[in-house]
Parts: C-alpha cells; structure tokens; sequence
C-alpha cells in the first residue's frame, strides 16, 4: 500500500551541545497526513526546449538572487550561470579560481553563494557571489547537497554512517540524522542502496529521496532531524519492479559483483513556500502535497514526443524546468494551475 505518516522509530539522531535547546523546542513538530487521492495519469508535453547549450552530463539546476539560474553539467569544471532573460551571466568558479574536479551536485542560497558537492575532489566547495572559493569540507564522495536558509549545509556522502550530515558556516559538523535501511548484510552494498537526494524548502525542511530502495521512498526532516513525513510507494503499480530489485540486489549481495542499478527515483524538487513535492520516477512525475499526500500523476515528454527522465527539478510559480541528461532542460507549465481537461462523454 502507499504510506505517507510519521516513522514510527525515530531516526538516531547526533546533535552537538550548543544546538540541544533548539532540538528540544522541535520535538513535537511530526506531522501527520491523510489517505491519499486517486489520480489517473495525465500526459504532460514540453513548451519548449531552455539553455540549449546545455545537454549531456546535467546534474542540477537551481534558482539564485536576481532571478538568475545556476546549472551544474559534468565533467565541465564550473557552474554555468545564466540571467532571468535566459543569456549566460558568468560561472562559478570565476576564471581565478581553481576548477571543480567533479561536481556531483550543487545548491545556491538567498545571497549568492554557491554550494558544489565535488565528489572527485571529496569536498564540499563553497564559492562566494563573485565566484571565488570562500571556503572548503573535507568529505569523502559527497553526493548530494542542499543549502540551508540558517547559513547551514545539508551533504549526503557515499561514505557517512548517517543519511544527512548538516555543517555549520564554519564547516563543523553541527548533526547527523537519518538511518540506512537495512537491505543487504554485504555493508558496502547496503550503502550505495542508500544514496539519495536532498532537497529543502523555505522553512528549513530537509528532503531525502532514496535514489535505489526498492520502494520509491522520499523522507521529510525538520532542520533538527526529526523525522516529519516518510512517502514510501508500496501499491500494486510499483510493486513488479521493486520485486524485480529485491532479486537483483540479492544477487549482487551473493556474487559480490560491482553495482549498476537504474534509479528508482531519478529527482526530485520541491516549491519553497507551499512545501508542494514533485517526485520523477522514469518518466514519471509524483505531485504530493506538503503533508505528503499523493493528489496526481504525470507522464513527461519532450515537445518532439520522446519519453523524458529527469535528473533535476527546478519548481517555478508559473512553471517547471526539468533537466535530463542527455536531453537537455525543457520547461512545463505547471499542471497543478491548470484546469485538467474535462472527460469525454
């Protein structure tokens, strides 16, 4: 069955003293959510291509100050920046500056500053507004990354014990949440099942997407780390594929062979002040309410009709930008403010 509630374990949670009056004042945050809607699928198709020079290699896409747009597309050395009027602006790092070795993910906060998870340089790099590197985290393979409105960064790494990691302005670890699940005894294995994505909304909540659980699984945090919502799809509809998984995990665990595994759930983005979440699995895009419940489903396509799979979501007031590698970066008007189409008799 699909499951959106509060986790009936809470998650282990590590906080240094200075942050222990905060913890306690957020303890009784837990939300809770309702039955979710029954939507049948609607075909979306793109407006139009956007950055057209951008295509293979994409890995995020973000909105920055001054309604600019900040793209990351490895193995480039930089972060392309482009104005609000679509012309490129700059990169990041400024030509001064070192390159990113390999930039996995990246995030930009309210006043400029750009975030890069370079994981072939096991860093987190953090480049003022005018592109210089301000400072660096040491951290073996980051994966994901999302600023936080506190001054805080959230990293994911390939290699922490905890799902989240959140940094303070000086780069000291503040806290760790989140816990693996258990998928496989073989221990590298059941951490690469758990990478995932992060994501994060104007009031400091954390989103972790589990990029290979079995069951499309998204968790909502607090900035503290308590757990606010876990969306797990466990319906009839998902439920061959996740079969399909739990055997070639198993396989994995036995053979002990390197895993290549298509991702479950490839992005996911989330609009800042609603809290409203879209989640891709495939060509699949998930609307789910701030309280994590499911209201509908969209197929995606290219304005030529080609299946789309996005790797970054970019949630606008009047639209959706969704970046996919090789394709490129196609914007949709958002299906949520339009009236769906009425059924024919």
């Amino acid at each position: 069955m699909y499951n959106s509630q509060p986790m009936s374990e809470p998650s282990r949670l590590h906080v240094y003293p200075a942050l222990w009056l905060g913890v306690a004042l957020a303890a009784g945050l837990l939300a809770t959510s309702r039955a979710p809607a029954q939507q049948l699928d609607r075909e979306l198709l793109a407006h139009a291509r956007v950055f057209p020079e951008i295509g293979p290699g994409l890995r995020a896409l973000r909105h920055g100050p001054g309604g600019r747009y900040y793209i990351l597309a490895a193995p480039d050395k930089f972060v392309a920046i482009y104005g609000a009027d679509g012309k490129p602006a700059g990169q990041v790092p400024a030509a001064s500056a070192p390159p990113l070795v390999y930039g996995e993910d990246m995030d930009v906060d309210a006043a400029g500053r750009v975030y890069v998870a370079d994981r072939g340089g096991n860093a987190v790099k953090i480049f003022d507004a005018n592109g210089q590197l301000a400072s660096t985290i040491s951290i073996p393979a980051p994966c994901s990354i999302a600023a936080l409105p506190t001054g805080e960064v959230a990293v994911a790494s390939l290699q922490s014990h905890q799902l989240v990691a959140v940094f303070d302005e000086h780069g000291k670890v503040a806290r760790e949440f989140g816990d693996l699940s258990d998928l496989t005894d073989r221990a590298d294995l059941n951490r690469f099942l758990n990478v995932g994505r992060l994501a994060t909304d104007a009031a400091s909540h954390i989103y972790y997407a589990f990029t290979y659980l079995p069951e499309p699984t998204v968790r909502k945090y607090d900035r503290f780390g308590y757990d606010a919502f876990e969306i797990s799809l466990t319906t009839q509809e998902y439920a061959p594929r996740a079969q399909a998984l739990r055997r070639e995990i198993f396989r994995l665990s036995e053979q002990r062979v390197t895993p290549v595994l298509k991702p479950v759930v490839n992005a996911i983005g989330v609009e800042p002040e609603t809290q409203q979440l879209w989640v891709a699995l495939g060509d699949e895009l998930l609307l789910f309410d701030g309280d994590g419940n499911r209201h509908r489903s969209y197929r995606i396509f290219t304005p030529e009709g080609a299946r789309l799979e996005p790797v970054a979501i970019l949630v606008e007031p009047d639209r959706i930008l969704l970046a996919a590698d090789p394709l490129g970066i196609f914007e949709f008007p958002r299906p949520d403010k339009t009236p769906a189409p009425a059924a024919k008799p």
